[in-house]
């Protein structure tokens, strides 16, 4: 079976892992230190940047430090992973949910500016499978009435807008470090603040509230990165550069000779570093398509098939609410392998197997 992802772990990050606990200093300390630091560097613009225990804290703490609570509205797509709306409704604030474009999977600007109510905050645009969100229509929404943006970068280290990194756009963005994210952690997330007053809020409610030891200015949380998840992620960090071109080189081997779906576009602005290589099926049963190429050695995942305003969770912030282009992305995307670990060989398996299921349902 050709895995959907594959987390590459190498020598680097054993030697990483063995210096740390050979330093008896395990908890948060110099590696986290160095890690925020050299992320912020290579990947956030040069952009203060906070370490986390998760994406989802990031986001959580990022909107707390922004000011996002009770009485808040902000805009999210609900074509995403729950996390982005239950971060925000972890505040006390009440996510709102709008449709997507149909070409690039990220927030629709025009379907933002309709659900904007003077009760909104801010717009939280998800770069989704690896391509940014339209930036430059979103922070002119933004601008044009008060709003702030937070950003969820969780799959789009390194992506880019006109040039721009990810991240860099609005109040703070969060990283997720998940092991099948472009780059990992083995777990934690990673915040970048537009200014450092921000990333000492973040800082503070990541750590029960405090900066000096038992003076508590906030009531916080334990959300901290050990040094043994910065110390992998840093060696992670030197590899990303190479990964991220092996990606785009996949992902255009696939969009060359994939026949019979409809393969992913990238907009002329964007830098996209393929976190997901996502197609429609749309002329077959995308669930049964699949199973299909499984049954042939080629994995695949679905992200995702129930969008966020139906879900059990969530679906109570949004009753009745109609996303037709939400539903048929949730109905038609399918993500084939597409990280660095795939073989030529593996490369043109996926394509003659993807060929043919869909020839033979045509």
């Amino acid at each position: 079976m050709i895995p959907a992802a594959k987390p590459l772990i190498g020598d680097e990050e054993r030697e990483a892992v063995d210096r740390v606990l050979r330093s008896g200093m395990i908890a948060g300390g110099p590696e986290v230190a160095a890690f925020e630091q050299e992320f912020g560097e290579q990947v956030a613009g040069g952009w203060t940047c906070v370490a986390v225990n998760s994406g989802t804290a990031g986001s959580h703490l990022g909107l707390l430090a922004a000011g996002v609570g009770p009485g808040d509205e902000v805009i999210v797509p609900s074509f995403t992973f729950a996390a982005t709306a239950n971060s925000v409704a972890l505040t006390g604030a009440t996510p709102v949910f709008v449709d997507i474009e149909p070409d690039y999977f990220c927030l629709d600007p025009a379907a933002v500016e309709a659900a904007i109510t003077p009760r909104t905050k801010g717009i939280q645009p998800v770069h989704l499978y690896g391509h940014p969100a339209d930036m430059t229509a979103l922070t002119a929404v933004a601008a044009k009435h008060g709003l702030a943006i937070y950003e969820d970068a969780a799959q789009a280290h390194a992506a880019e807008w006109n040039g721009q990194r990810v991240g860099t756009f609005g109040e703070f963005a969060m990283f997720s470090l998940y092991p099948t994210k472009n780059m990992t952690s083995g777990e934690g997330g990673m915040v970048s603040c537009a200014s450092d007053g921000l990333a000492r809020r973040v800082k503070l409610y990541r750590n029960q509230g405090m900066e000096r030891r038992y003076e508590n200015e906030v009531v916080g949380f334990n959300a901290r990165m050990t040094d043994v998840h910065a110390a992998i992620g840093r060696a992670q960090l030197t590899k990303l550069a190479g990964w991220t071109k092996q990606r785009q080189d996949n992902a255009a081997f696939l969009s060359a000779n994939l026949r019979g779906v409809v393969v992913p576009p990238v907009a002329p602005e964007a830098t996209h570093v393929w976190h997901q290589y996502t197609i429609r099926v749309v002329d077959q049963d995308r669930d049964a398509f699949a199973a299909e190429l499984a049954n042939r050695g080629v994995g695949s995942g679905v992200y995702y098939p129930i969008p966020n305003h139906r879900l059990p969770s969530l679906t109570h912030f949004a009753p009745g609410l109609d996303l037709p282009q939400t539903e048929v992305a949730a109905q038609q995307a399918l993500s084939l392998p597409v990280h660095p670990a795939l073989s030529q060989a593996d490369l043109e398996t996926i394509v003659d197997v993807v060929n043919s299921v869909a020839a033979a349902g045509a």
